[in-house]
């Protein structure tokens, strides 16, 4: 596949690689330039996969019945209180 430069430096995927690829309009690739010259696309995660990936990475180190958004929201409440907006 031949792909050309544009005058405001923008190359055009073929469609048939990004249909395989599974890629959509707005996937951001990250370039890596290898010592031979050669370019190496990497497709970037978006917010929500990586939300996905850290989703309970901090379980473990909760004690047993915790529940942190709780004890947040009651944090949030009780500084409303506190300062008259509740």
């Amino acid at each position: 596949m031949i792909t050309t430069i544009t005058g405001k430096n923008q190359v055009t995927l073929p469609a048939e690689l990004v249909r395989e690829l599974g890629w959509q309009p707005g996937t951001q690739l990250d370039w890596t330039k290898t010592a031979n010259g050669s370019l190496i696309a990497t497709r970037m995660l978006t917010r929500s996969e990586l939300a996905r990936q850290l989703a309970g990475r901090g379980r473990k180190y909760l004690c047993a019945g915790s529940d942190p958004i709780a004890d947040l929201i009651a944090e949030r409440v009780r500084e409303d209180e506190e300062e008259g907006l509740a």
